[in-house]
């Protein structure tokens, strides 16, 4: 007999999105996640308890307790009906549920009577799953004992933003070259899949060494801050952003041409021109740098993607600073000239 849909989030792609830049899908078990689910089993007395996270088309447990799965479909998943408000789901006793009684996951194993699941809400306000315990009798919670889930799923995401902080530079709060490109991964698969476009924009603070040596370090640290904040302010919904060396960005355009990625880019370059100065009192304006690409049907890779971005880059330094450039081709190809933004 066939079970009701679970609610599709009117945010549902960026939900998406904001879990794969987690960085926790499919990660191997953790001691510190699995700790805090055997406390939830043991505190609120139930023989099961999960971290489980509503991918595209499962829910994956990234801890678990009293349970020998790993996954389950989405469209069997508690958890997927949880995620859909922000408040804690208790179901009582699921055969009584119009919405769980005919879930294969309640008429068998592991026969799912009871469940209660708290959200775990991302910095960017999206449900990426929950913290949920399950036993196999009807039970009621009381409000101190959903208080208890809710304090414990606070728990689980700071144990979240302890590894995005892990990951991160910490002047610009942007995810570093190893995390940057990690989460580009699932962008470049997506893009291929649905045959869309994406662009990846390299570029770096001109003659930044001088800043900090006519300066000092404060100077130069505040012309990174001055930059990130341009940066997000120029940012889609859609983009990933990346400090990837010591005055250098990767931005990752979503469903951007070459030409909507073009004019993009000279904003950019426009908007750092536009800054006051680095230090008060200074007359000196910062400029970039900038070398874009596209995805090009050999890339194997999102480091492909990077290299040819950066290779844009240094063509652009070489020829004077202050520009960006463009390289459509593959970067070994030395009969394609790049072209100059």
């Amino acid at each position: 007999m066939p079970y009701p849909d679970y609610p599709i989030l009117p945010n549902e792609v960026q939900r998406q999105r904001d879990l794969e830049r987690q960085g926790v899908l499919d990660h191997p078990e953790d001691e510190h996640f699995t700790r805090l689910v055997q406390l939830a089993s043991t505190v609120l007395e139930t023989p099961i308890a999960l971290i489980s996270l509503v991918d595209r088309d499962r829910q994956w447990f990234l801890a678990r307790h009293g349970l020998d799965a790993t996954e389950t479909p989405r469209d069997m998943a508690f958890c997927a009906h949880a995620i859909a408000g922000d408040e804690t789901l208790v179901v009582p006793d699921a055969r009584q549920d119009p919405r769980f009684c005919t879930n294969p996951l309640v008429t068998t194993d592991p026969k799912i009577c009871f469940y209660a699941g708290t959200p775990l809400q991302s910095r960017d306000g999206h449900n990426l799953g929950t913290l949920c315990v399950i036993d196999v009798q009807p039970r009621h919670f009381s409000a101190n004992q959903v208080k208890l889930l809710e304090d414990l799923a606070q728990l689980v995401l700071r144990e979240f933003e302890l590894r995005r902080l892990a990951t991160v530079q910490p002047l610009t709060g942007f995810a570093n070259r190893i995390s940057f490109l990690e989460q580009a991964k699932p962008e470049l698969e997506r893009a291929r899949a649905a045959g869309s476009d994406l662009a990846l924009l390299a570029i770096e603070i001109d003659h930044f060494s001088q800043i900090r040596n006519r300066w000092g370090q404060e100077a130069s640290d505040r012309a990174l801050k001055d930059g990130a904040e341009l940066l997000r302010s120029q940012l889609c919904p859609q983009d990933l952003i990346g400090q990837i060396g010591d005055q250098e960005f990767a931005l990752l355009m979503v469903n951007a041409n070459a030409e909507a990625a073009m004019e993009r880019a000279e904003a950019i370059r426009c908007g750092f021109a536009a800054l006051g100065g680095v230090f008060s009192g200074s007359g000196h304006r910062l400029q970039i740098s900038g070398g874009l690409t596209v995805l090009a049907p050999g890339d194997a890779g999102v480091e492909d993607l990077l290299l040819r971005a950066e290779r844009a880059l240094f063509l652009a330094q070489g020829n004077g600073h202050n520009q960006i450039a463009e390289l459509l081709a593959d970067p070994l190809d030395p009969d394609i000239p790049p072209s100059m933004g």
